[in-house]
C-alpha cells in the first residue's frame, strides 16, 4: 500500500512515516515506480511504534524495543528494564510539574490582581524573592 493508505491505516501522518524511513526505524519496500510500498508487516510495525510513542518512549527506546520484539532470544527482563527506566523518567517529570504547579499557585495567590502595577508574579520572574 502507498504512504497515504499506510498513514490512514495507522493514524500516523505521512510526514512521520517519511521520518521513520529517514532514520531507518522502518524501511518500506519500493515499487517499480519508486513509490514506497508498505506491507502488512510494515503496518504492524508502525502500529507498534505509534503505541510506544504514545506512551512517551523515545525514538531510540522504540528502536531497542523493536529489536527486542523481533528477537526470539530476548528476555522479558530486558524489556522490563527499559519500561521501568521510562516509568522512572515519567515520575521525575511529574514531580517537576508538581513543583512548578506549587510555585505558580503560590505566586498567583500572592498577586492581588488589582489595578496597581505591583505584581509578585513578574517580580519573581525577574528574580526578586517574595
Amino acid at each position: 500500500m502507498n504512504i497515504s493508505d499506510a498513514a490512514q491505516q495507522t493514524g500516523l501522518p505521512a510526514k512521520t512515516l517519511r521520518y521513520y524511513e529517514e532514520i531507518a526505524l522502518l524501511v518500506p519496500d519500493r515499487a517499480d515506480n519508486g513509490y514506497r510500498d508498505f506491507s502488512n508487516d510494515h503496518i504492524a510495525t508502525l502500529q507498534f511504534l505509534k503505541r510506544a510513542r504514545d506512551l512517551g518512549f523515545s525514538i531510540e527506546e522504540c528502536r531497542t524495543l523493536l529489536s527486542l520484539y523481533s528477537d526470539a532470544n530476548r528476555t522479558s527482563a530486558e524489556v522490563k528494564a527499559i519500561a521501568s527506566k521510562h516509568l522512572d523518567e515519567i515520575d521525575d517529570k511529574i514531580n517537576v510539574l508538581k513543583d512548578m504547579r506549587k510555585t505558580l499557585a503560590h505566586l498567583i495567590h500572592c498577586c492581588d490582581g488589582d489595578h496597581r502595577p505591583s505584581c509578585p508574579i513578574l517580580n519573581s520572574l525577574a528574580g526578586d524573592s517574595l
